[in-house]
């Protein structure tokens, strides 16, 4: 067998459905044999950095493993922010890159760099192997490592020649090899330790649930506990939709200084937290801007998370999903309490009515936009979004059923990750709708995919929302200094844009034109076709989350800098 065909037997034996990346002369037998594969499909795109976040969103929104495909050097360097967010967000990844020639003796080869050096810090684990009959199970042990424990990347690095020349191997031998290396089971969590978190629960007068995606696995468990303890549940921006958000005890993606008063009041009345699958990192806290109610149980299957930024009561290393339902044996059932699922009810209703007195405006109101998208596309729909203004709207607005439905990049904050993102996503669920909510300026980075799109056949919608800032950031420099530099970007047409990449764009200047624009979008990605609005929108109202963070970094500051950061910021709106 060719090196190629060993490596794509690995792939097809994971159920890895696509590779993205752009082939190179040190990969072309692997592309040679990916063409005669029935079961992974190689799709060529325009930069490497999209291709990660495509293979990204494939595990987001499937469950499936998505796999970038590389060529040294520059190939890998491009895709290093996407490999970055994934190691970060706890995305399981397979980086099959590939090496220079290691039989040749030669130095200076092209693209000759240090590879793994490059990506020890933003991997799991980083494989190289040396010979032929080596390639099936370092894939297969690549794919595995990167799924099991804590999530995240892990880089194969195949050097070229075993690309090139034939291996006296067999399949049947290759896949016998590799069952013989099955790790063993993960130990059963310690009984006592469930035992003692179940007695701080029961003896908490209304304990809180806080909820990472590290709690996905748990899926309906996670409502029967929240019902058993009479819990309000918060999620991580990450978390969003682990916990039905149409459920009476939902809360908030958070509930710091970054969530509305409710939330916040809700769980200061709280007296215990139960925190699963979550690290309490600084996006998520509102740049920990959270006080936990003590005592606090953690649970993750990463016990390096343990009392990072918050002290741990009670620390559990386990998997959610099989914590919750050992769990449930041991609550007690508690009455239901309506007054806590009256007072959710009333601070949901309040920000709903804070949201809807910005409709109606010269601009797009975001609540629009995004109320009339939920209805129309369904329960079902993916949403893509940015680093930026957009995340957060659509973090605070949208009402999720379930997880796997809201992806966005958190903890690393790639810019340009929307569209590429909505590509990989649509691809590994061609059956549901999906929405990229792009930046304007992190359209720039990353929308040419917009022709990877159209020559793949994939019917994705990217609604643009044009401000002319760097939004997010303009609005900290607004609040925080009184002015904005250098967060203005240039302007640019974008239906001309996408007219050169093949793709129609709709104008969505105001919010009576939501819905006849919906028509026209859901026409075209019904059909296969992507297509881009170019959409108006309004961000003069600041999301809870940036409120909360400026608020909460001010209030950190020393007397002194307090006075002299509003000082300055209220000369300059006086004086411009």
């Amino acid at each position: 067998m060719t090196g190629g065909d060993i490596v794509v037997r690995a792939l097809e034996d994971e159920a890895v459905p696509f590779t993205f990346g752009i082939p190179g002369t040190h990969n072309i037998e692997l592309y040679d044999s990916l063409a005669n594969s029935r079961g992974v499909r190689p799709v060529l795109v325009t930069d490497e950095q999209a291709a990660s976040f495509m293979a990204d969103a494939v595990w987001r929104a499937s469950g499936r493993l998505g796999c970038v495909n590389l060529v040294p050097g520059a190939g890998l360097t491009h895709a290093l922010s996407g490999i970055a967010e994934a190691y970060l967000d706890c995305i399981p990844l397979l980086v099959l890159g590939c090496g220079i020639r290691r039989d040749s003796g030669r130095a200076y080869q092209l693209h000759d760099v240090d590879q793994a050096a490059i990506v020890r810090t933003v991997t799991k684990a980083q494989l190289l192997p040396e010979t032929g009959a080596e390639l099936y199970a370092t894939v297969r042990r690549a794919c595995r490592m990167a799924c099991e424990g804590r999530p995240g990347p892990v880089f194969v690095e195949v050097p070229a020649n075993l690309y090139i020349f034939r291996h006296d191997v067999t399949l049947d031998r290759l896949r016998a090899d590799y069952a013989r290396e099955q790790p063993p089971l993960p130990a059963p969590i310690d009984a006592a330790l469930i035992d003692q978190a179940a007695a701080l629960l029961a003896g908490a007068r209304r304990p809180l649930l806080y909820l990472g995606l590290g709690a996905a696995g748990a899926g309906v468990h996670l409502a029967a506990l929240a019902e058993r303890l009479q819990a309000p549940v918060a999620s991580t921006l990450q978390g969003k939709g682990v916990f039905p958000e149409s459920h009476p005890l939902s809360l908030w993606p958070g509930f710091g200084a970054a969530s509305p008063p409710y939330a916040r009041a809700i769980a200061g009345s709280c007296d215990a937290t139960l925190a699963i699958g979550c690290r309490f990192g600084e996006v998520g806290t509102g740049s920990y801007g959270v006080e936990p109610p003590g005592p606090l149980i953690h649970v993750d299957i990463d016990a390096g998370v343990f009392s990072r930024n918050f002290p741990a009561t009670l620390a559990i290393e386990a998997d959610g999903g099989v914590f919750v339902r050992e769990l449930l044996e041991r609550v007690p059932y508690r009455e239901p309490d309506p007054e806590l699922a009256h007072a959710i009810a009333r601070g949901r209703e309040d920000a709903r009515r804070k949201w809807e007195e910005g409709m109606g405006g010269a601009r797009v109101a975001p609540y629009t936009l995004l109320r009339v998208l939920q209805r129309r596309l369904g329960q079902d729909a993916i949403f893509t979004a940015d680093s930026g203004n957009g995340t957060f709207l659509a973090a605070e607005m949208l009402r999720l059923e379930k997880p796997g439905l809201f992806l966005a990049p958190i903890d690393y904050s790639c810019m340009g990750y929307a569209v590429p993102a909505a590509l990989g996503a649509r691809l590994a669920r061609p059956d549901v709708p999906v929405v990229a909510l792009a930046g304007d300026g992190a359209f720039l980075m990353t929308g040419l995919e917009l022709i990877t799109a159209v020559s793949q056949g994939v019917g994705i919608a990217v609604f643009v929302l044009r401000d002319r800032e760097l939004a997010q950031i303009a609005q900290f420099q607004a609040t925080a200094l009184g002015r904005k530099t250098a967060s203005r970007i240039g302007d640019y047409d974008l239906p001309t844009l996408c007219a050169g990449l093949g793709v129609e764009c709709l104008r969505l200047d105001h919010d009576e034109q939501v819905n006849a624009v919906l028509d026209k979008v859901s026409a075209a990605t019904a059909a296969g076709r992507p297509i881009a609005v170019d959409v108006a929108i309004d961000y003069s109202e600041r999301t809870y989350f940036t409120a909360g963070v400026v608020r909460t970094n001010l209030l950190r500051l020393p007397w002194p800098d307090r006075l002299r950061f509003i000082g300055r910021a209220l000369k300059r709106r006086v004086f411009r």
